[in-house]
């Protein structure tokens, strides 16, 4: 992976960050980044924005352009959007559904698989969140002082079909709290189609 495509691959990760921050993460220099940076301007693929310092002085932080997260696709998507359609034309709602269901319980299976004998929250989280990576979704684990656990996605390979059709996004949803177990409660608190950057999931044990 060269210089560009791992400044790319933090800020879809990290979200928007200084020259100076992804400089320190890359083990570069900032004038390396900064060049990196620039070049990707010209490519359309970083944008940056200006807030006020600490010292009045405006500080920079670079993120991805809409063009530079195209760089991270969905996965098949135009097939995916024809199956979606063509399923609700020959079936309607009730057959699309069906489908949805099927997949499911599919990855509910592979869930449960990979979560068997994680006894603690944090362990059962990081699981899931191994399981979402290899399926694209660049999926990693936050776990916070209160004992709670945050599921953060930075991609979502199914995003078309997820506008297409947000059953999608019940259905994961609803997987995840029944793999989690019954005593966990999982809430979507960042979600990418009401235009956040990620999906991210607060997962916690009350009481």
């Amino acid at each position: 992976m060269n210089s560009m495509e791992q400044v790319l691959l933090l800020l879809k990760t990290r979200g928007p960050q200084t020259a100076q921050a992804l400089s320190n993460l890359l083990g570069l220099t900032s004038m390396s980044v900064r060049r990196q940076l620039e070049a990707a301007v010209d490519d359309g693929l970083v944008r940056f924005q200006d807030s006020a310092g600490k010292v009045g002085r405006p500080v920079r932080r670079w993120m991805l352009t809409d063009s530079g997260n195209a760089r991270f696709p969905d996965r098949h998507a135009e097939l995916t959007l024809d199956l979606i359609q063509g399923v609700r034309t020959l079936f309607g709602e009730t057959g699309l559904e069906q489908l949805i269901a099927l997949h499911e319980e599919a990855g509910e299976r592979a869930y449960r698989a990979r979560l068997a004998g994680k006894l603690t929250l944090d362990e059962r989280v990081a699981a899931l969140a191994e399981a979402r990576s290899l399926e694209g979704y660049m999926a990693a684990t936050e776990p916070r002082i209160d004992g709670s656990v945050l599921l953060h996605e930075n991609h979502c390979p199914i995003c078309t079909a997820a506008q297409a059709c947000q059953q999608f996004c019940r259905s994961e949803l609803d997987v995840f709290r029944r793999v989690l177990g019954p005593a966990v409660v999982v809430v979507r608190i960042e979600h990418q189609l009401e235009g956040a950057r990620r999906c991210t999931y607060l997962v916690s044990e009350p009481g």
